[in-house]
């Protein structure tokens, strides 16, 4: 009896999801290792080995294998992805022993030149073009959509397959995202958007339904490069990715996803930038522009950034009222109807949106409360989140005056914070460091200080 092929898990890393396409793609030609290995001239094992990310493949293995396989270039197209990853390897810090350091901070910046990459950091957030985004957005229902017919005379056509490859990458960089940090991640997810989707945008779609696919799916990839550019502190460059991913779901007829870019995206956005009046507005437009479609998972999750906004303002009623409609929202919700992209909003990141407008109301006991919900059921691989939680919790202890139970939470924050490559988690390991400032002559709080400059340097204040 043969051995039962190994469970592949894409969005481990570039390497595991090369691996599963091409079993996929195997599999769907009906061809076993063997007989693949013998057409492409390369042995079994090493088909094996390549699928199951023990291998990185050579140039020569992956284009044999798109020939033989018929894939028309797809695997060669992920080659970028390979080269990169293969690369990010190779400089990974490794310890005296030659393993490699996983709790090792790789420097935010460090696949750009340092002038390029100050010089995006210092595009400026502009708030003052968001009004004039949300009212073309609400407006644009009467308004035309963008073609779907492709470039004339293009020999290439977009189908259903591309557009399957295209969401197993989204969805492997989203969960490397949320593992590593933006700095680890960017650079792959920004060659993937320059190559592989432009191509896509730049041909023909099959159908029109393709086509708005499509559109949907090249938002979620704008999506994820503005998150990306938030997480390595640069605001101006993420306000324009959300924009552009804003226009994309206009050119898609979605207007589900748009409300939830116009809220949680760009509202979060300017919050995070000091900006809670611009916020509120963009909430409040994305929840009257999504009335009549908003399922009850959008809803609950749109309503939770106005409740933010209040909260930001010291308008404790009106959040708190908007935090009751996001909860009797959430409780409607059946995650098999909801868009696939908001099936990550449960009772856990809701618990996380509550406890930030406590927080920011001052009412520690209740952030204390709500951080202890979402905490206990993040996923062990949401490292970041876990991070920035986790210090916003040592933040809260701190103004409740329980200064050890507040360090010793710090100290695992900066665990957290020291296996990602997050400018969003060094600022929150520097702003409890902020937070505890009026006890510095603590010698609890004198240690951590000494822990984060061992720990994570890029942080110590």
């Amino acid at each position: 009896m043969g051995q039962t092929p190994r469970m592949l898990q894409p969005s481990l890393s570039e390497r595991h999801f090369f691996g599963a396409e091409l079993r996929r793609l195997r599999e769907r030609a009906n061809l076993s290792q063997a007989r693949l290995g013998a057409m492409i001239r390369f042995s079994a094992d090493l088909v094996r080995r390549v699928e199951t990310a023990d291998r990185f493949p050579s140039r020569e293995f992956v284009e044999a294998c798109d020939r033989a396989l018929a894939t028309g270039g797809a695997l060669t197209r992920l080659l970028p992805l390979l080269e990169g990853s293969r690369a990010n390897e190779g400089m990974r810090p490794t310890s005296p022993s030659g393993s490699s350091n996983v709790d090792t901070l790789l420097p935010i910046q460090s696949a750009e030149t340092p002038g390029v990459a100050d010089m995006v950091v210092r595009v400026p957030f502009q708030p003052g073009v968001l009004d004039r985004a949300a009212l073309d957005w609400l407006n644009a229902a009467a308004g035309p959509r963008l073609s779907v017919a492709g470039r004339p005379g293009s020999p290439d056509q977009v189908d259903e397959e591309d557009l399957h490859l295209a969401e197993t990458a989204l969805a492997m960089f989203r969960q490397l995202d949320h593992t590593y940090g933006a700095g680890r991640v960017h650079v792959q997810v920004q060659r993937y958007v320059e190559g592989e989707l432009n191509r896509l945008l730049a041909s023909t779609p099959t159908s029109e339904a393709v086509g708005r696919h499509l559109y949907t799916l090249a938002a979620g990839f704008f999506e994820l490069c503005g998150y990306q550019a938030v997480d390595t502190g640069a605001h101006g460059l993420a306000q324009r990715r959300y924009l552009r991913a804003l226009r994309l779901t206009e050119a898609a007829a979605d207007r589900l996803y748009g409300s939830y870019l116009l809220a949680v995206n760009i509202g979060h956005l300017a919050l995070h930038c000091g900006h809670p009046e611009p916020a509120r507005r963009m909430a409040l437009t994305a929840v009257r522009g999504s009335e009549t479609q908003a399922t009850p998972a959008v809803a609950a999750a749109l309503h939770a950034v106005v409740a933010r906004t209040h909260a930001r303002l010291g308008r404790e009623g009106e959040c708190l009222t908007h935090l009751d409609m996001a909860e009797k929202q959430l409780a409607r919700s059946k995650p098999e109807d909801e868009p696939a992209w908001i099936r990550y909003f449960d009772a856990a990141y809701l618990a996380d949106e509550i406890a930030h407008c406590f927080h920011d109301l001052g009412r520690p006991r209740q952030t204390q409360r709500h951080l202890g919900d979402a905490l206990t059921a993040l996923s062990p691989t949401h490292v970041r989140r876990l991070a920035i939680d986790t210090a916003l919790l040592a933040s809260s202890l701190a103004a409740a005056g329980r200064i050890d139970e507040a360090c010793a939470a710090a100290r695992q924050a900066v665990d957290h914070a020291a296996r990602t490559t997050s400018h969003r988690c060094l600022q929150r390991i520097v702003e409890v460091q902020a937070d505890l400032e009026p006890y510095r002559c603590e010698p609890e709080v004198r240690e951590f200080g000494e822990y984060v400059r061992h720990r994570l340097p890029l942080a110590a204040v």
